[in-house]
């Protein structure tokens, strides 16, 4: 199997073997399929094997209908898909949901009817929390036309000034605004919401329900797997960093993420912070890489973008090496994302951090 120049494949091989030649990561780890780069032939697309997903990061098993729907604590509860997360509490006077995934749909509605029926309470929605609004796309509140027109909708006031802006009947703009705080209280129950600044998106916000001794925030802590691509897209990478801190220093012991097939618990999120120290640092350190060969290859040209592309991506799979070597088994994904989430680093550092490397000011 041949992969062309310039595709992914063919980048993601060149990393592994520059790594693999670096000592990085283990040859017999290639030999086996044990990372990213070792796609086999198959009859449809040329796509590359990763390591598996391991036990730790999975998730309670599906329904028949694509469901799990459990309980968190006394009469708070979450539903997955295995993709995405929602959370709902129980009161005496309805629902208080929080979020509203379009992958899980009306499934949201069959989990709570199935907890509703077995404890008594009413099944009407009543309140929905934005956990953010993420203007360019739907995944965490696009199933929110579903609940109607009388809910409460309730979110960051930004989170209504871009859902005002989208216009997408599928996510009516909330219409309880706070700025900083906001506890909300339905049927003897209560959630605290806390806005600590931007980091995912400028609206995220921390849902707490502190008599369950449980924390929602979405996008910032995944459970069991590394942060998606581009450090969860997000939009303030310094503050999505600090983010991670802010989420740690809440007295939870259960975390919904919003995303992928388990709850979190405090060991989860400490293996992140260590993730993303040693992605940091190995990041800084990368950040050394002398660009000489790069301006001699593609300088003679003027071909600026070709230096700095190749440059940065080679500082990229420099920072990346050591981390997808280190976590690869103990983090679901390390060796799908590690790559990206480093080359993110290296732009924050470089714009944010004023870490410029060896095209910083020099006497």
């Amino acid at each position: 199997m041949t992969a062309k120049p310039g595709s992914p494949l063919a980048n993601r091989r060149t990393f592994l073997r520059a790594a693999t030649a670096a000592g990085a990561i283990p040859a017999a780890a290639l030999a086996t399929g044990a990372l990213a780069g070792t796609a086999q032939a198959a009859s449809g697309p040329d796509l590359p094997d990763f390591a598996p997903v391991p036990a730790a990061a999975q998730g309670p098993a599906l329904n028949g209908a694509g469901y799990f729907v459990g309980r968190i604590d006394g009469h708070l509860y979450w539903v997955t898909d295995g993709n995405y997360q929602a959370m709902f509490l129980s009161t005496r006077e309805g629902v208080v949901l929080v979020d509203a995934p379009p992958t899980i749909g009306h499934n949201l509605l069959r989990a709570i009817a199935e907890v509703t029926r077995a404890n008594g309470r009413p099944a009407k929605v009543t309140h929905l929390v934005y956990s953010h609004s993420h203007a360019d796309h739907a995944d965490h509140a696009g199933a929110s036309s579903i609940l109607g027109k009388d809910v409460v909708r309730i979110g960051h006031s930004e989170c209504r000034r871009f859902l005002l802006r989208a216009n997408d009947p599928n996510r009516p703009a909330p219409t309880i605004t706070f700025e900083d705080r906001y506890t909300l209280q339905v049927g003897g129950e209560h959630l605290e919401l806390a806005h600590h600044g931007p980091n995912h998106s400028p609206d995220n916000i921390f849902i707490h329900a502190p008599g369950h001794r449980t924390l929602m925030v979405v996008d910032v802590l995944y459970p069991g797997w590394v942060p998606f691509k581009q450090l969860a897209v997000s939009q303030d990478i310094p503050a999505w960093l600090r983010a991670q801190h802010i989420a740690m220093a809440y007295p939870w012991r259960t975390l919904v993420g919003g995303h992928l097939g388990r709850l979190g618990q405090r060991a989860d999120g400490e293996l992140q912070l260590a993730y993303m120290a040693d992605l940091e640092a190995s990041t800084r350190a990368a950040m050394s890489l002398d660009p000489a060969p790069y301006f001699a290859k593609y300088g003679p040209a003027g071909n600026s973008w070709a230096v700095l592309k190749t440059y940065l991506d080679a500082v990229a799979a420099a920072a990346a090496a050591p981390v997808v070597a280190k976590y690869t088994g103990v983090l679901a994904a390390a060796d799908v994302f590690t790559l990206d989430n480093a080359g993110t680093l290296v732009e924050s550092f470089r714009i944010d951090a004023g870490i410029l490397g060896p095209f910083g000011t020099h006497p």
